[in-house]
């Protein structure tokens, strides 16, 4: 359970906590939706803490007691705050230019590396890096690689990649050190859309191997 001293100031309209990752989904969304939400300009989660935003500074202590308050009851309301959406089905075309050295690092083969992928049911943890970069946490283990040594400048949106226990849908235009081990056709960060992300902190992925 997060502690109120785990409360710490971020400039003059901000607050951030600590947070167990397992819980960060959960807390986010159950801030979202509490009443005193109108005081807050954008929650943040990021890999194990979260920032709460307010909209002037006059706000900062109320908005300090209500987050204090939320960490003492999120386990059990977290849960009931919003009912869980589907899983986001992703085809993949398991076609990327590390494919066949990530199978080869890991000792599968490329069969073995796309089922077992495929198999997992992976969650949304946070965004971060940059716009519509989301980190999708549940890689299994089996597929754990660190980051790729040599990054390349510049990655394609569209493009699947792995590193650690997580996967990435590169939403273009930015560098990247990731395995690249598919595409999709899937459009998941448009900012031309009312709402650019289709993904959001907690969503469900499951990625399916198309040819």
């Amino acid at each position: 359970m997060a502690e109120a001293s785990n409360l710490l100031r971020a400039g003059d309209r901000a607050w951030i906590v600590d947070i167990a990752p397992d819980r960060i989904a959960a807390l986010a969304a159950a801030a979202r939706a509490q009443t005193w939400s109108a005081l807050v300009e954008d929650v943040v989660p990021a890999a194990r803490s979260i920032m709460f935003r307010a909209h002037t500074s006059s706000d900062m202590g109320l908005l300090a007691d209500n987050v204090r308050n939320l960490l003492a009851t999120t386990d059990t309301e977290a849960s009931a705050a919003s009912p869980e959406r589907a899983p986001l089905v992703i085809p993949v075309r398991y076609d990327g230019d590390d494919l066949a050295e990530v199978a080869s690092t890991l000792g599968m083969t490329v069969e073995a590396v796309v089922e077992a992928h495929t198999s997992a049911v992976h969650r949304v943890g946070f965004f971060g890096f940059a716009p519509g970069f989301a980190y999708i946490d549940g890689l299994p283990e089996l597929l754990k690689l660190a980051r790729r040594t040599s990054p390349r400048p510049r990655v394609g949106a569209g493009l699947v990649a792995i590193a650690g226990t997580q996967t990435v849908v590169y939403p273009g235009g930015t560098p990247g050190g990731w395995h690249l081990i598919g595409s999709t056709s899937e459009v998941l960060w448009d900012i031309n859309a009312a709402t650019p992300s289709r993904l959001s902190v907690g969503d469900r992925v499951r990625f399916e191997a198309v040819e």
